[in-house]
C-alpha cells in the first residue's frame, strides 16, 4: 500500500509538470488531473481555498548570515550549475550604514566566494544572470552619480560599470531580454524602467508611468522592484502599491499597455516563475521591513488570484526574493526585524496542492 501511494505521488507531480511544461491553461490541467491527485478537503476561504498537503514543504534554512556585519540579502540568481550568486546590502533603510554591500556566490555545495565588495553607504539590490553566464548586477549609490548604475563582472573577475544613472535614480530590479542584447532596469524612485545594452552604453527611459512610482508618504518609498522578463513581457512588481502588473513587449521592442496581474500585495518584493512556460508566480512579500504587512510567499495564479504558501510561522523574515529551479524554491530573507535571523531558505514545491489551490 504504502508503494502504491509513493507511485501515486510521482505519477501526480509528473503529470503536473507535463501540464505546465506545455503552458496549458492550470484550471484545464487540474481536470485533466483530478483522478491522479484524488479529493481534497477545502480547509478555508479568502483569495483561494487551502488543500491537504502545502505547497511549499520541508523548508529549511540553507544558509544563514551575518546581519550585524551587513550581510542582508536582498537579491538571489539560481545558476544552471546549482550555484546562486546573492546580492547583500551591506545596509539598509532601518540598520547602521557600517559595511559595504557585496555580491555572494554560493556554491552548490555551500562553498562562498565574494565576488564584489561595494562602498559603505551603498547598497547592491538586483542582480541577473546572462544565458552566455555574464553576471549584471545594480548599484544603488545614493547621491553618487560617480558610482550609481549597472555593473558587470569582467572575465577577470573585476567590477565595470556598463549603464550610468542619475544619482536620485534607485536601481533596483534587473532583467535581460531573451535574445540576450538589452538589459531593463527597474527604478524604484523614478517610476521608470530603463534599458541599456548589455554590452554598455547610454541609458534610455524604455517606460515611464505613474503606475511605476513609489508612494511619497511611505516609510520606504520604494515604486518599481522586482523586474522578470517572461513570456513576451516584462513583469514588474511595486512596492509601496502593492501590485504585479505585467507589460508586454511590442516586435520594435516597445512597451505595450500596462497589464494589473494582481493586487492587495503591500510590500511585494522580488519575484519568480514557476517554470518558463508558466505564468504561476512566486512573490515574496516583505512586510517587517517597514512594519507595513505581513512576511509571506504568495502564488499569484495566472487570473489574478493568490494564496499565501508560507509565513512568519515557517521561518520567513523579511523575505526579499524568490527563486525556482526545478521542484525547489529559494527565499532570501533580510532579517530586518531582531532578532536580525538574515538566511536563504529553501523548501520542496508540492505540485500536486499547488495545482489543487488553482482550481478554486
Amino acid at each position: 500500500m504504502q508503494q502504491q501511494r509513493q507511485q501515486t505521488a510521482r505519477r501526480s507531480a509528473s503529470s503536473a509538470r507535463r501540464f505546465l511544461k506545455k503552458n496549458v491553461g492550470i484550471a484545464l490541467a487540474v481536470t485533466a488531473t483530478a483522478a491522479v491527485l484524488g479529493p481534497a478537503t477545502s480547509a478555508s476561504a479568502g483569495t483561494g481555498h487551502s488543500y491537504r498537503g502545502s505547497v511549499v514543504t520541508d523548508v529549511r534554512t540553507a544558509a544563514q548570515f551575518d546581519y550585524a556585519a551587513g550581510e542582508i540579502p536582498e537579491n538571489i540568481t539560481v545558476n544552471p550549475d546549482g550555484s546562486m550568486i546573492l546580492s547583500m546590502l551591506g545596509s539598509c533603510a532601518v540598520c547602521q550604514r557600517t559595511h559595504g554591500p557585496q555580491l555572494m556566490r554560493i556554491s552548490a555545495s555551500g562553498g562562498r566566494t565574494v565576488l564584489v565588495t561595494g562602498q559603505v553607504g551603498e547598497a547592491i539590490s538586483g542582480n541577473t544572470r546572462g544565458s552566455d553566464g555574464t553576471v549584471y548586477y545594480s548599484v544603488w549609490a545614493p547621491g553618487n552619480a560617480a558610482r550609481n548604475g549597472v555593473y558587470t563582472l569582467r572575465p577577470d573577475g573585476t567590477p565595470q560599470r556598463i549603464a550610468a544613472l542619475p544619482a536620485d535614480a534607485g536601481p533596483n530590479g534587473l532583467a535581460i531580454d531573451p535574445a540576450g542584447r538589452t538589459l531593463y532596469i527597474a527604478d524604484s524612485f523614478k517610476s521608470i524602467i530603463w534599458s541599456v545594452p548589455v554590452s554598455g552604453g547610454s541609458v534610455t527611459p524604455w517606460l515611464t508611468d505613474a503606475a511605476l512610482a513609489p508612494v511619497p508618504t511611505e516609510a520606504l518609498p520604494i515604486g518599481a522592484n522586482g523586474l522578470r522578463f517572461h513570456n513576451g513581457a516584462l513583469w514588474v512588481s511595486n512596492f509601496n502599491k502593492g501590485t504585479l502588473l505585467r507589460v508586454p513587449v511590442t516586435g520594435a521592442g516597445a512597451a505595450g499597455p500596462i497589464r494589473l496581474v494582481a493586487g492587495g500585495l503591500p510590500n511585494i518584493d522580488d519575484f519568480s516563475f514557476l517554470t518558463p512556460w508558466s505564468d504561476v508566480v512566486f512573490v515574496a512579500q516583505n512586510g517587517s521591513s517597514s512594519q507595513n504587512g505581513p512576511d509571506r510567499i504568495v502564488v499569484v495564479y495566472p487570473n489574478g488570484t493568490y494564496k499565501a504558501v508560507l509565513t512568519s510561522a515557517d521561518g520567513l523574515a523579511s523575505p526579499s526574493a524568490t527563486a525556482v529551479r526545478g521542484d525547489r524554491l529559494y527565499i532570501t530573507n533580510g532579517g530586518v526585524p531582531e532578532p536580525h535571523d538574515a538566511k536563504l531558505q529553501t523548501g520542496r514545491i508540492n505540485f500536486a496542492a499547488l495545482l489543487a489551490n488553482a482550481a478554486q
